[in-house]
């Protein structure tokens, strides 16, 4: 089931495929009536058999040239009668360095090590489908299908490996190392899910050159995290660590596939240009929170709670749930972002109190399209962070930012055509209150719910903090846009010069993702 991965989320990935079945035994099991009474107008059918066809049992085998011929145009002329588009396969090679004059090799090399005697491997790799390689090219250019060669990538693939590196991507497991298999096992035939996983980039590829209209929606990831086995790691932190420290000129990115990550996730400095895309559903979560105590039994705080660490500058996570679990206990932190330069699109930050930390004090941060919930200062720091259309949730009375802008600093929070909601009975909420006497933040063209309330802005009960911050809004909208009645030391804009999203975010490096996207950024490291 990796296949999904290579695709966007526009193209759903529904596998028929059965271990065991013949093109024979696939139609007179049912399996090929269910397949064909779902498929509808524009659905591509992936067909691809042979492994099977060619055993010699009269339940599945076929005759290539004849009866398996036969079963594949059934598929091809039966999708196009449904409004399908088909594409045929043929199979991918067996792990065979054996000579087919060895006596004792066998076609379907599959046997518990020592169990025989075994063949001597070479350095060249042999067919062994034969005839029923050449079937799907013929019926296909019969028929004028695309067709991709999956015998061909293979064979160069395993051949490039050669006998010994070749294993790897193949169902060996040594002797004593799987509980469930204590003798361990040598299957030249399937994958395991490092294979599945270079096979199908590799199919992939040769699906977007023989089938164009596809191409635009193959995505390509350097690791996939999967709770179901179908990635290359289980946890979302294996990734991570998997990715070479200081990659420079080049994104590492990593597919986070469905599911609830329990995890709590450190991205270190070392981890440049990171990207996580998730597919929907996927959610990296914790419960920890500043009361709570550590392994050494003291008090984690604040910043010790945190669900994700991002350390790394130059990160980028798009489709990703970051929550905080624990629940209404006080402090307790989602996200907490240290490094410059962090661009989230289309994320979701859940909790209660303290769910976002813009920590880092040098560190410039993008939030696009996002979703941000929390009850009391749940954004909050020291970072320069521009928000643009996000969804700003209040889920009890309390103050949506605290910012702690260090004195001289330029900017500090700007929310550019955000939308600010609430839970049903919220009524009592600040736009900000200063954690640090220089705390900045700017609304603009921002949706205000009527939870607002008419003040607007909060000192932190320290009249001094009056003097030193700067708040400001400009053609605020909705019910709790209230100018009039706004605190003395608030400020209502004439203008938005200087606030552009690419002067807040420039620097001295002129930082731009809203024109660049996630692309890399070239610097000296």
């Amino acid at each position: 089931h990796v296949l999904p991965g290579f695709f966007s989320e526009d193209i759903v990935v529904d596998n028929h495929a059965q271990n065991g079945r013949s093109s024979k035994s696939f139609i007179n099991e049912g399996r090929w009536e269910k397949v064909i009474s779902q498929v509808k107008k524009g659905d591509y059918v992936f067909i691809q058999f042979g492994h099977n066809d060619e055993k010699k049992d009269s339940t599945r085998y076929t005759v290539p040239g004849g009866s398996f011929d036969d079963n594949l145009r059934r598929f091809v002329n039966e999708t196009r009668a449904k409004g399908g588009i088909p594409v045929l396969f043929n199979s991918i090679v067996r792990r065979n360095f054996i000579s087919p004059d060895d006596k004792d090799m066998k076609i379907d090399a599959r046997k518990e090590p020592g169990a025989a005697t075994k063949p001597v491997e070479g350095n060249v790799l042999y067919d062994t489908h034969g005839a029923y390689l050449e079937s799907p090219r013929r019926v296909a250019k019969e028929l004028g299908v695309a067709f991709v060669d999956m015998n061909k990538i293979t064979h160069d693939l395993v051949q490039g490996m050669g006998p010994v590196e070749s294993k790897k991507l193949f169902m060996w497991v040594q002797p004593q190392t799987v509980p469930a298999i204590p003798q361990g096992r040598e299957d030249n035939t399937h994958l395991n899910v490092y294979g599945a996983r270079i096979v199908a980039k590799l199919a992939v590829q040769a699906i977007a050159k023989e089938v164009p209209a596809l191409a635009g929606y193959v995505r390509y990831y350097d690791y996939v995290v999967a709770k179901d086995g179908s990635g290359d790691f289980f946890t979302v932190q294996e990734a991570i660590d998997a990715v070479p420290d200081f990659r420079k000129g080049v994104r590492t990115t990593i597919l986070i596939r469905k599911g609830v990550y329990k995890e709590k996730l450190v991205v270190p400095e070392s981890k440049i240009n990171v990207s996580l895309i998730g597919q929907e559903g996927a959610v990296i979560s914790n419960d920890d929170y500043a009361d709570k105590l550590n392994r050494l039994g003291e008090k984690m705080g604040t910043s010790g709670s945190s669900t994700c660490y991002i350390y790394g500058p130059d990160f980028y996570a798009e489709n990703i749930t970051f929550e905080n679990a624990a629940g209404p206990v006080g402090q307790a932190v989602a996200c907490f972002v240290n490094g410059d330069r962090a661009y989230f699109k289309h994320c979701r930050f859940l909790g209660f109190q303290d769910t976002l930390y813009t920590y880092g004090k040098h560190s410039r941060q993008y939030y696009e399209d996002c979703y941000i919930e929390g009850t009391v200062d749940f954004i909050f720091g020291w970072s320069t962070v521009v928000f643009n259309r996000c969804t700003i949730h209040s889920k009890r009375d309390g103050y949506v930012t605290a910012p702690s802008t260090d004195q001289g600093k330029k900017y500090g929070y700007v929310f550019y055509d955000c939308k600010l909601t609430a839970d049903e009975g919220v009524k009592n909420v600040y736009l900000s209150r200063p954690w640090r006497p220089y705390a900045q933040a700017v609304y603009i063209r921002c949706e205000l719910g009527s939870h607002i309330l008419p003040v607007g802005w909060n000192n932190w009960g320290k009249k001094e903090n009056e003097n030193t911050v700067f708040y400001a809004e400009y053609q605020s909208k909705g019910p709790g846009a209230n100018p009039q009645a706004r605190a003395g030391f608030s400020h209502q804009l004439k203008t938005t010069k200087g606030y552009e999203i690419s002067t807040v975010l420039a620097g001295d490096d002129g930082w731009n993702p809203v024109k660049n996207g996630n692309a890399v950024f070239e610097i000296k490291r």
